[in-house]
């Protein structure tokens, strides 16, 4: 029952630390030093956490970190779970789900995809004004529980318009790099073929991965905020001249992770 798994993991945190976050991030593929940023209070883990699965993937910790960043309590999945590497998707937003019963309303999400918008290099960001979902299921198949909300949940505003406005405020006074658009979430762990990626131009997308779109729609059931953004690590297959590999992801991400780390200090700030 995952209800009764999720109040056993809430127990086992609550035993490591009495931390209160409002705030959870998820740091994605090689954007996990932003947590040299953070006055760190707890680091616990995945493998430690029950019903928690350590990632498998490179330039995922898998650690769950609680702290202050400019003043705030946020709590930190430093590294995620892929619906690729095998796991069910209740597995995938376990994670998130456990954030919010810990107290979070606010979720931020990061991750590195392929862009394919106009204009975009490898090393620019964007932030998500809303998803398309192309894996082929969802995170609330199966009966609801209720307790987490409602059989329907609405995803107009999937991501949160005023924090949105926010991160493009911080971004441009950074004179970062960015774009907004829509990011297309697919199941991996192949990348994209060319013809692929036309499709997902035709259909209004910007850049596509293998993230988030279970954690937005988990965390939209649960009523919390979401605000999102990609590092477009790479161009997509058919817009890159050369073949893709999860060596350029991290690479980049690498590249651009001060960058990254100073506009997310910045924007807790201002939550």
């Amino acid at each position: 029952m995952i209800l009764e798994d999720l109040q056993e993991t809430v127990s086992f945190i609550r035993t490591k630390t009495s931390a209160k976050p409002k705030i959870g991030v998820v740091l994605g593929s090689g954007l996990g030093a932003f947590v040299k940023d953070v006055e760190v209070e707890a680091t616990i883990p995945y493998k430690e956490i029950p019903h928690f699965s350590p990632p498998t993937v490179e330039g995922h910790s898998g650690n769950l970190i609680f702290g202050k960043v400019g003043g705030q309590s946020i709590a930190i999945l430093q590294g995620r779970n892929h619906f690729y590497e095998g796991h069910p998707m209740s597995s995938v937003v376990f994670p998130v789900r456990t954030l919010a019963m810990l107290g979070v309303e606010t979720l931020i999400l990061t991750n590195s995809a392929g862009g394919f918008g106009e204009s975009m290099q490898a090393g620019d960001f964007m932030i998500i004004e809303d998803h398309i979902n192309l894996m082929g299921t969802n995170p609330l198949m199966g009966p609801n529980i209720k307790e987490l909300g409602p059989r329907f949940p609405d995803m107009t505003e999937a991501y949160d318009k005023r924090l949105i406005s926010i991160m493009e405020q911080l971004l441009q006074k950074q004179g970062t790099r960015y774009h907004k658009g829509i990011y297309c979430g697919v199941s991996g762990p192949t990348y994209e073929t060319p013809a692929e990626v036309r499709y997902l131009k035709l259909i209004g997308g910007k850049a596509v991965g293998m993230s988030t779109v279970p954690e937005t729609i988990a965390a939209n059931h649960l009523g919390l905020r979401v605000a999102a953004l990609s590092c477009i690590t790479n161009l997509a297959a058919g817009i890159s001249n050369h073949k893709l590999s999860h060596t350029e992801v991290t690479e980049t991400a690498k590249r651009v992770e001060l960058e990254f780390s100073s506009f997310l200090r910045e924007f807790i700030g201002q939550l």
